[in-house]
């Protein structure tokens, strides 16, 4: 008999809010400072989802904590212009909070700037539990993150399941014993999350109460 799903974890860019213009903008302009005329869009677009840190570093390794800064700064500028949420999902995050499901957050984004969009989308007062980049020693893929929310929430794995728009979410929630689902809004296209086999694919997030009640 499987068990019965009472604690949802939900990645953040890209599968609560929508940050994709604003991740686009901010590494535009840091890369175009450092190497102008070198990046494009789609050479950008593998950095969605990786922390900063694993990024920059991998780019130069010398100037990276500099180049972190200049995203950063860039990033808080523009935010409250440039993020949205996604459609259904303030509905639903409120829907399963006052069900009684546990609920949390698990981000490769550092705390303050993940706060704050959290704060933009009015979503703070329904999660239980925030864990950002600064909180553990490896990010996702690593399922440390989620083993560390699990237990802030006094749940078990697999009585979770973790929501995400990237490989790093389905990788970390499988490697913690979860069910997994990917978001068919991901950036980089739903095939290429499908390739990752989680458990469900989302169309919207409503789909996610059919899910948790068993019916699908």
């Amino acid at each position: 008999m499987s068990n019965k799903i009472t604690t949802l974890l939900f990645d953040l860019d890209g599968t609560l809010v929508d940050t994709n213009e604003l991740i686009f903008s901010s590494f535009q302009h840091t890369l175009d400072l450092y190497y102008p005329g070198q990046y494009t869009r789609e050479d950008i677009l593998p950095f969605f989802g990786p922390s900063l840190t694993s990024t920059f570093y991998g780019i130069n390794g010398e100037k990276a904590e500099e180049m972190i800064e200049v995203y950063q700064a860039h990033n808080k500028a523009h935010h409250d212009e440039l993020v949205t949420i996604f459609p259904t999902v303030l509905e639903t995050i409120k829907q399963l909070k006052e069900s009684g499901y546990k609920l949390g957050v698990v981000t490769t984004k550092r705390t303050e700037v993940a706060k704050m969009g959290l704060e933009l989308t009015k979503l703070t007062p329904y999660f239980d539990v925030f864990i950002a980049f600064e909180d553990v020693e490896k990010t996702k893929p690593d399922p440390e993150a989620l083993f560390k929310a699990i237990e802030m929430l006094d749940s078990r794995p697999e009585e979770a399941i973790m929501v995400g728009d990237n490989f790093h979410d389905i990788l970390a929630g499988k490697y913690a014993g979860m069910k997994t689902a990917g978001v068919s809004w991901t950036i980089k296209g739903v095939d290429y999350l499908k390739s990752y086999e989680p458990d469900y694919i989302l169309e919207t997030m409503s789909d996610l109460l059919d899910i948790v009640e068993g019916k699908r």
